[in-house]
């Protein structure tokens, strides 16, 4: 299975600050995007208490990332 790399750049939501190892974080906090690996196991609500986000940031992420993808994949099956 292929890994997708995102342009989080596009991304209105992140931020590419040193501050956290270079990762992309949701802009004006230190959480990284990759700590929402977590939603695959975690309801959507706790990782909302534990990361201390938004419900509006963590979407806006979510979805940039699935529109994303689909758009790789319409582009490889083109």
């Amino acid at each position: 299975m292929a890994t997708t790399t995102l342009d989080w750049s596009q991304c209105r939501r992140g931020e590419h600050p040193r501050k956290v190892s270079g990762a992309w974080v949701f802009r004006g906090t230190r959480v990284p995007f990759r700590s929402f690996e977590n939603l695959k196991t975690s309801p959507i609500d706790e990782v909302l208490e534990n990361f201390h986000v938004t419900r509006d940031q963590v979407l806006t992420v979510l979805d940039f990332a699935a529109k994303s993808t689909q758009a790789v994949g319409t582009v490889a099956a083109g």
